[in-house]
């Protein structure tokens, strides 16, 4: 496992999902996550696979705050996700999600994250982004981001 500073390439400005929420910027979301005793694996840590289940929880406390983010004819898919493990997290732990916005397109947010410990935020679990795409589940199809995902993810003032 590497150190939450080794994974930089070389000098100069980080890869975006390194730095995965901007520090300039205030989170579009902070999520609450326990650690349940059912998450480790046989080597006593979080399995990777529950890190996913983690970033869907923490996305979906954000959304529940977002009015029309679905309907029949537009609902959120995961496109694409990256994820590095910076170090194992062990039970008993409570976890900060904080998600950020790198990117809108027409039909997709690239939302980074930053897993980190809820009583030490310095203490770095995982980071990196997920895209999630808005599809038509009639058709397929990608469809336009729903506005209310564009304000809910856009810096205020």
């Amino acid at each position: 496992m590497t150190s939450p500073s080794s994974g930089r390439r070389g000098a100069g400005k980080p890869h975006p999902s390194e730095t995965a929420v901007d520090a300039d910027r205030p989170p579009l979301f902070v999520a609450s996550i326990v650690v349940r005793w059912r998450d480790l694996d046989a080597f006593n840590h979080v399995n990777n696979a529950t890190y996913l289940t983690y970033l869907e929880e923490a996305r979906l406390q954000w959304l529940r705050h977002v009015p029309d983010w679905f309907n029949d004819h537009a609902m959120p898919v995961l496109a694409a996700c990256q994820l590095n493990y910076r170090r194992p997290i062990s039970w008993p732990a409570e976890l900060k999600v904080a998600l950020g916005c790198e990117h809108l397109g027409r039909s997709s947010i690239t939302i980074t994250h930053r897993i980190v410990d809820a009583a030490d935020p310095a203490c770095l679990y995982n980071d990196g982004h997920v895209v999630m795409a808005w599809m038509d589940p009639a058709s397929g199809r990608a469809v336009a981001l729903p506005q209310s995902i564009r304000e809910a993810a856009t810096p205020k003032p």
